[in-house]
């Protein structure tokens, strides 16, 4: 006991060297988290913002989505974040429609759009797709490529759209995972 004692003393008396102090290790603990955080957010997941009302109802303009691509491969019906430069200069959110040797029809008379001959359930659109731009249908999807669309279709610049047309998967910078503003309104988007 007496050298417990005698060793706790000995350490009080040392000097902690001319960096260590509690401040030091403060800033240690918070330049290892910033340094965490930073790597999360460059190589796992993106903060993007909703740019337009191309996406409304779902999303609106000002929104802020957390986006991983962390093994992703886009499917149909989720809500992707795509840069076209050549199109525009900001990320694009957008609404998979159809992937790869999918056909896709749009009836802009009764606003309908199928793919592989079957109309979609779209409970998630602000109104039918009346909306004629530039492409003939029906389409089929070519390898490596995907059709979006937006929700908001008769507000929406789309792969209806010669322009943009069909979506290099390349071009996808990821999957919506989730909406993280406004606060109110956290959590996942679909």
């Amino acid at each position: 006991m007496a050298k417990k004692k005698k060793k706790s003393e000995q350490e009080k008396d040392t000097p902690r060297g001319r960096f260590h102090s509690e401040l030091f290790d403060w800033g240690e603990a918070l330049l290892i988290s910033l340094t965490v955080v930073i790597l999360i957010f460059v190589f796992l997941v993106r903060i993007i913002g909703v740019s337009g009302e191309s996406m409304v109802p779902t999303l609106q303009d000002g929104d802020q989505m957390l986006v991983s691509n962390i093994g992703y491969t886009p499917e149909k019906g989720d809500i992707v974040v795509l840069t076209k430069d050549e199109f525009l200069p900001v990320p694009i959110v957008k609404r998979v429609i159809a992937t790869a040797g999918d056909e896709i029809d749009i009836n802009f008379e009764t606003g309908e759009v199928s793919v592989n001959g079957e109309v979609l359930d779209e409970p998630y659109i602000a109104e039918e797709t009346y909306t004629y731009f530039d492409v003939e249908f029906p389409q089929t999807v070519p390898e490596g490529c995907i059709f979006v669309l937006g929700d908001n279709r008769n507000n929406s610049t789309d792969s209806r759209y010669s322009e943009l047309g069909m979506v290099d998967t390349r071009y996808v910078l990821g999957k919506v995972l989730c909406r993280i503003y406004p606060i109110g309104a956290f959590g996942p988007v679909a």
